[in-house]
């Protein structure tokens, strides 16, 4: 019997550069899991073995065009969208299409695209190590510096439009009215529950939790950090949303995420990283001449790896079995 050997000839439509997505992906597919531990025959179409393997290529090639269902509804459509393509492909094959200039001009473009991606995969896994993890997550550390947080309550009273004096006058007036009954004593948190027309602040007394500067709107943000812990704003405050009265709870240096909190978002930065060196150097070693333009400057490399998502081909379409 013939054994199918998907990767050789279908490009998969989506290809995660990261070998970690890639992995992500394949352990997500409810059909992957067999196969890591052996790979049985699914079926056999024309004296062709269709194995475990070759339905999870299958899977990637469908992606996101997967019709809904249970596991082996999910199985039935990929043994019939892999027994249709090898059906076609044999009947093309009888009408020796293979010999076609564009056939084999397109098959020389898939292998060498699929060569790149699994250069690119390979060096992806070379690069996630728990050492080069932990030197990108110390410097970006580092690099945070002394930023400083504030923890907030705010109590806003809403001027949906600035043009209209009246209304903006009597917002105003609210928040004036709500800084003289603190200064007499009443609680920030009561008032807020109370008065403010910030929807999610009548929940928990105007909580905004710790921000950073950057995360407010400038006029906000400008008092909100000068004033000091446990004191409040004795004039409102005019942003685009309204007038505000703030009170700030707290201050601090913005803590640095856990490890593991921020740990893919440090994987995908090592890989992209190895990638693009690896691209770097191959060009700067590569001789690449242009026909198509005067000579010039050798180009920059690109600043990240090539794209490699093709615009996904015409598929076969599936039969459930």
């Amino acid at each position: 019997m013939t054994r199918l050997f998907l990767s050789g000839f279908l490009a998969p439509r989506r290809l995660a550069l990261a070998a970690v997505a890639a992995a992500a992906l394949l352990a997500a597919s409810p059909l992957s899991a067999q196969a890591t531990d052996k790979d049985p025959v699914i079926a056999n179409v024309n004296g062709i073995e269709v194995h475990q393997s070759d339905l999870v290529l299958a899977q990637e090639e469908v992606g996101e065009n997967m019709p809904q269902g249970n596991e082996q509804a999910q199985r039935d459509y990929l043994v019939g969208f892999v027994t249709n393509m090898l059906i076609l492909s044999q009947a093309a094959q009888e009408k020796h299409l293979q010999d076609d200039p564009d056939f084999k001009k397109r098959a020389e473009f898939a292998r060498n695209k699929v060569l790149m991606e699994t250069l690119l995969q390979t060096e992806a896994k070379k690069a996630i190590t728990d050492e080069a993890l932990h030197a990108v997550y110390n410097d970006a550390v580092k690099q945070m510096g002394n930023e400083e947080e504030v923890h907030a309550r705010h109590i806003l009273f809403r001027v949906a439009d600035w043009k209209d004096e009246k209304a903006a006058k009597d917002a105003e007036a609210k928040a004036k009215a709500v800084i003289e009954r603190l200064k007499k004593g009443e609680d920030f948190t009561k008032l807020a529950n109370e008065l403010t027309e910030d929807p999610s602040g009548k929940k928990d007394g105007g909580d905004l939790g710790y921000f950073t500067k950057e995360q407010m709107v400038p006029e906000f943000a400008e008092v909100a950090f000068k004033l000091d812990k446990g004191k409040y704003s004795e004039a409102p405050v005019k942003t685009q949303f309204g007038w505000h009265v703030i009170l700030v709870e707290d201050k601090r240096k913005k803590a640095a995420p856990p490890f593991d909190q921020v740990k893919p978002q440090l994987e995908r930065f090592v890989v992209r990283k190895a990638q693009m060196d690896l691209v770097t150097k191959l060009r700067a070693d590569a001789k690449i001449e242009r026909f198509d333009k005067p000579a010039q400057a050798a180009p920059q490399p690109p600043a990240q790896p090539p794209a490699v998502t093709p615009t996904p081909a015409p598929q076969p379409p599936a039969t459930p079995k």
